[in-house]
């Protein structure tokens, strides 16, 4: 037996080993399915069913899907070459890159999040012919109604012209209909399919796609060009979709049409944890697979290795009572989860008389459980705890409790990074750049840590200012206060010096050159640093912020062309006013160890030994059905709806999620009151479940709580240092530089300073890269089939090639502007990449590449190693030949030392555990001067090169990584300037 199938149950292993056609898994909560769905496609991989690139593999987030390709990389002996896992935007923003002027779509498209694309059109509003929807006093109020409802027009597959269409005939039908506020809907309706088809309109002016788009073009371009439809479904020759129950409409018609006519389909899902309707998730996909498919094999998983049975048969009870609209009753089977785990779970209901006492039970209890578990020697941390909360506005009375009895917790909120303390720290001194005299930018940073200005001095300077009715910046520029101390005198010079330096930076610099000054020159990254070093833990979560607001920035800059402060201020501010708040990544695993506090929606996927589910209040939870702002016709609506309440069916699901999270523990909490006159009802889902709301805790005195603390132990506040999931030549290379540098560059993710030679390579390998794909196209048969038409193009030794100004113009599209010293030096590096291209032109010899950007991972044992290949080029024997681009210096061949080898050791090492390819030479392109250093590893030195790499991760992962000061080594270092052991000497 393969060793994919160990210790799965007949019905795990039946899944795994379906062959062809049609497969639904109904697999209820903690039975496995990500196990299935990850064996399920090594399985064909082993079994010579189809290669890791022939399978199709789509799931609804990022984590999700980077958890997919983690447990398949566990599971496939070398590794991998391509991998087709993808969230379904991912695979067909990845579809359309390729594709996209066969649909009418520019090839430099940008994604639009949801607050940019509010911004898009806050930013053309006159463009709209609004009424009704852009009232007088606020011109903006309906901007986020009206892109929810064009998104779930693309959800519904519903076109501008389909909306045109529906608006028109209402108005002809206008004199059939009594005059009054039904015309006035009619109305209403006509204005919004206008803006709709105004808004596609805008974004197609603007080379823009939102996140709707990236599926309704997808869909467009298989139907419209059938051959490109052919070649997906010859290139996949199974499909994996993960989560099928939260599928939408168009995303379920994106599947059918690529399985098809092979439907070598398998789709995994759970309608009882369908819990995304807000997002446009269509629960009739599951309820009607079967029907959609006839021959569809069924397999139901119901085995739970997770949840006490206790637990499962509340739970059970409780989803019950969205029968007949559930599988079970429409497909007849057996639903009812089978605990493999013997032991009986608790399960109490905990009810308070306020929300603050609620609040503090819940943090007593959690403090009990674990005194408990720590007196028989049980192996519980603060890490076994969740508190589930149904919105984000309900953490704050827990974070509360728990901080007053020192129990350590992490809120994982989805949204807060614009009000991180950091964040408003550069934001006020950007602000600052753009103007002096703002009073309160300047007034945050004299007060912050990393300024310290003395509160006495502080007060006098905000006094005279006010007193003389002149900003804060002419009081310290004037020097009008004369009692001031010298420390402060001191501090006060530092910050004008750095004002005026920065100022002329910004006038340089894009925003991240900026703000890396600042956080650089003042010192305020090193401060953090040097906290960080001593197990702050705020200094720890500051410096994650840093690291997302920076890309944030970055973000901003290669979506915009202006790209200074000021143009940053203003798209600030718009963010602001759009409502947004910055989104934070979620990491389960940073951090110390602590209690979770999240949303019921952010815990889908995980596991807690115990479950606190909390605010069990009628109109909390379940939470009142508020209707959408616009209303979609029902005309217009293609799902089918259940018999149902659809909101009461669905806020029933989120509680069985909730549940269904629980290993050993479920406690419901509530309380009579929340503010406000009327005492609160419990809510229905407690009596649905089978519990009582008799009160189990009587109230305890606030004496206890100093009692309580002794008896819990003190847990490491210290943020671990979180590894990367695989590791990679350039990581191996800086860690045997410097492990400290390692550590600034690879854990803690400090921001760096770019150069010239970055962006110009960067720019070279972008240009290369997309002339080369063009080559592959206008040589492949297949091309030539799909498109039936050809480029103007010269020939060259019988091969299609793209013209030299064509080179010279995807070099034009492709030149980063950031990090030259100033206009000078950026023109001599423009002139000396044509110079480059024009003679790479001249002089190449030919050949269509077989591959280009090839991602692999590679496995030696538990050890994970990525890259990127450049270029993979057939020779006339077959063989390959691997190149790598650089735009250094040349070096001979006989001057090669094997550290300069390595990276192309690592690539043939890949190409040949991986790819299966016998590379014949291994090639540095050296471009500019256009020459060639070639060679090829023995099998002594790839192997001596596999355990020095086993060697040096296994290091990695011991380390506490000490500096390696030298005199060379620090004065080229990215972090010398916040680094305590720097040789600057």
């Amino acid at each position: 037996m393969s060793k994919l199938l160990e210790n799965l149950n007949s019905e795990q292993q039946q899944a795994v080993t379906h062959k062809n056609g049609p497969l639904l898994i109904v697999a209820g909560a903690g039975t496995g399915k990500t196990t299935v769905i990850t064996r399920r496609l090594a399985w064909l991989v082993e079994n010579r069913l189809a290669k890791t690139e022939e399978i199709l593999t789509l799931t609804f987030t990022d984590k999700a899907a980077q958890e997919l390709e983690e447990r398949i990389d566990q599971l496939l002996p070398y590794g991998f070459l391509d991998l087709w896992v993808h969230t379904f935007h991912s695979f067909c923003e990845r579809i359309l890159k390729q594709h996209c002027l066969e649909v009418g779509l520019p090839g430099d498209f940008k994604l639009l999040t949801q607050t940019e694309s509010w911004l898009l059109v806050r930013e053309n509003l006159d463009k709209f012919d609004l009424d009704y929807y852009r009232p007088l006093g606020n011109p903006t109020k309906f901007i986020h109604a009206l892109l929810k409802h064009f998104s779930r027009c693309k959800d519904e597959m519903i076109s501008p012209a389909d909306y045109l269409q529906y608006a028109e005939s209402l108005i002809l039908d206008a004199d059939l209909i009594v005059e009054g506020t039904i015309y006035d809907e009619k109305k209403k309706y006509q204005e919004i399919a206008n803006a709709y088809h105004t808004y596609n309109q805008l974004l197609l002016d603007n080379n823009v796609l939102d996140f709707g788009d990236l599926i309704a073009y997808t869909l467009k371009l298989f139907k419209e060009r059938p051959q490109i439809l052919e070649f997906y479904r010859q290139q996949f020759k199974y499909i994996l979709v993960d989560e099928f129950q939260d599928t939408n409409l168009a995303q379920y018609e994106l599947i059918k049409l690529i399985a098809s006519p092979k439907n070598n389909l398998t789709v995994v899902g759970d309608d009882d944890q369908s819990i995304y309707k807000f997002r446009g998730a269509a629960i009739s996909n599951i309820l009607h697979f079967k029907r959609d498919f006839s021959n569809t094999s069924l397999i139901t998983l119901i085995y739970n290795y997770r949840s006490c049975q206790n637990i499962l048969d509340y739970a059970y009870k409780l989803i019950s009572f969205n029968n007949p609209d559930r599988l079970e009753v429409n497909l007849k089977i057996n639903k009812k989860l089978l605990s493999q785990n013997k032991e009986e779970g608790i399960i109490e209901v905990i009810k308070a008389r306020t929300g603050e006492e609620e609040a503090r039970k819940v943090a007593e209890k959690i403090q009990q459980l674990k005194i408990k578990e720590e007196e028989r020697g049980g192996n519980c941390t603060w890490n076994d705890f969740a508190i589930l909360i149904r919105s984000n506005s309900e953490a704050d009375l827990f974070t509360l409790a728990l901080d007053k009895l020192d129990i350590p917790f992490q809120f994982l909120a989805s949204s807060g990074l614009y009000r991180q303390d950091l964040v408003l720290d550069i934001i006020a001194y950007l602000k600052l750049l753009d103007n002096y005299h703002e009073n309160s930018a300047l007034y945050r940073i004299l007060s912050s840590s990393f300024i310290d200005l003395n509160y006495d001095d502080l007060i006098k300077i905000t006094h005279q200012a006010k007193k003389k009715s002149e900003s804060i910046f002419e009081i310290l520029k004037t020097r009008q206060i004369l009692d001031l101390t010298e420390e402060t005198l001191r501090k006060i010079d530092n910050l004008l010096r750095f004002l005026e330096k920065h100022t002329q930076t910004a006038k340089e610099l894009p925003t991240t050159g900026v703000v890396y000054a600042f956080l650089n020159d003042t010192g305020y990254l090193k401060n953090l640093v040097v906290q960080n070093n001593a197990g702050k833990i705020e200094a720890a979560k500051q410096i994650m912020f840093l690291k997302q607001f920076y890309n944030a920035v970055e973000k901003f800059e290669t979506s915009h062309v202006e790209k200074r402060v000021k143009n940053f201020l203003d798209f600030f501010n718009y963010l602001l006013e759009s409502g947004e708040e910055g989104a934070l990544e979620k990491n389960i695993s940073a951090g110390p160890e602590a209690v979770k506090i999240m949303t019921l929606h952010a815990a889908k996927g995980l596991e807690f030994k115990y479950i606190f589910l909390v605010n069990l209040v009628e109109m909390k939870f379940p939470s009142v059905n508020r209707s959408e702002p616009i209303e979609l016709p029902e005309k217009l609506i293609k799902e089918i709806l259940p018999s149902g309440d659809a909101h009461l069916q669905e806020e029933r699901r989120l509680f069985y999620v909730g549940v269904t999270r629980a290993r050993d523990g479920l406690f419901l909490t509530l309380a009579d009151n929340y503010g406000g006159n009327r005492k609160r009802k419990p809510s229905r889902f407690i009596q649905e479940i089978g519990l009582s709301t008799t009160t189990l805790n009587e109230e305890t005195g606030e004496e206890n709580f100093v009692e309580k603390k002794k008896k819990v132990k003190k847990v490491s506040e210290k943020f671990p240092n979180i590894l990367p999931a695989a590791f990679s030549f350039t990581q191996l290379k800086t860690f045997s530089t410097c492990p400290r540098q390692y550590r600034f560059a690879h854990i803690l993710h400090i921001p760096t300073k770019g150069s010239a030679s970055f962006s110009f390579g960067k720019t070279i390998h972008l240009t290369l890269q997309k002339f080369y794909q063009e080559v592959i196209s206008l040589n492949s048969v297949a091309q030539g089939n799909l498109f039936g038409e050809q480029s103007a193009t010269s020939r060259t030794n019988e091969i299609r090639v793209p013209s030299l100004e064509k080179l010279l113009n995807f070099y034009e599209e492709s030149w980063i502007n950031e990090w030259y010293l100033d206009k000078n030096q950026r023109q001599k590096y423009f002139e000396k990449g044509r110079k480059i291209l024009r003679e790479f032109y001249e002089k190449t010899d030919w050949r269509v590449p077989k591959m280009l950007e090839v991602g692999f991972n590679l496995r030696f044992g538990d050890v994970k190693l990525k890259g990127q290949i450049d270029r993979i080029d057939c020779l006339s024997d077959g063989s390959v030949e691997i190149i790598d681009y650089k735009t250094g210096e040349a070096k001979e061949e006989g001057k090669l030392t094997s550290e300069d080898k390595e990276q192309l050791l690592i690539y043939q090492l890949a190409a040949e555990k991986v790819l299966q390819e016998k590379p014949a030479q291994l090639t540095f392109y050296y471009l500019d001067g256009n020459t060639k250093v070639s060679f090829i590893g023995s099998n002594k030195e790839l192997t001596k090169l596999e355990e020095k790499i086993i060697s040096q991760i296994s290091e990695i992962k011991q380390s506490d990584f000490p500096a390696k000061p030298s005199v060379f080594t620090c004065s080229h270092c990215d972090f010398k300037d916040i680094c305590d052991s720097a040789d600057l000497s």
